[in-house]
């Protein structure tokens, strides 16, 4: 039987090749356009808000989950934590299918409201892809049993992606209006 740091081994170089491929093929894919190969097909003008309140619920699954786990509950944990995942998985299809059915939306706020719009966007984005690793790696810590370790890399996975969940909300309120339908 495989010690559990072997297990965690065995998934390194995929869990690094996800979290370089995810980005790279989101920033690709971000700059497709299906109409460019002659798709017709009509904006998906009805997603972000969906997408956005998938964040949303992300946030609260997380903090749930954190929750949870304080108050001794690992089995709804883990059920919180794995639900998690699948909205950032279910996030990240739609946004994708979003932005390669829709022309890129322009923020159209000016001040210091600019300013805050493309920090939060900015952080936003960076934290996104570091994210991608932390969470898989604090996952596969769950799944084999490494608790003490699993433990330690949550607590700076937690924060950072509940900020990435929150503040896509927070940028989607901030750019809705410039939406075209």
């Amino acid at each position: 039987m495989e010690d559990n740091k072997a297990i965690e081994r065995k998934f390194k170089t995929p869990i690094i090749i996800v979290s370089i491929v995810i980005p790279v093929a989101v920033a690709l894919l971000f700059s497709v356009r299906l109409k460019d190969f002659g798709i017709n097909v009509e904006p998906l003008s009805f997603l972000p808000p969906i997408y956005a309140a998938i964040n949303g619920l992300t946030a609260i699954l997380l903090v749930l989950a954190v929750r949870a786990i304080k108050n001794g509950n690992r089995v709804l944990h883990e059920k919180l934590m794995t639900s998690a995942i699948g909205c950032s998985v279910v996030f990240l299809l739609m946004y994708v299918a979003y932005h390669m059915t829709a022309e890129p939306t322009k923020f159209g706020g000016e001040g210091i409201i600019r300013y805050v719009y493309f920090f939060l966007l900015i952080t936003h984005i960076a934290l996104s892809i570091i994210i991608i690793p932390l969470v898989l790696f604090t996952y596969v810590r769950a799944l084999s049993s490494q608790f003490d370790r699993h433990k330690k890399l949550a607590r700076i996975t937690f924060p950072l992606w509940l900020y990435v969940a929150v503040t896509g909300v927070i940028v989607y309120l901030m750019i809705a209006p410039y939406y075209v339908n």
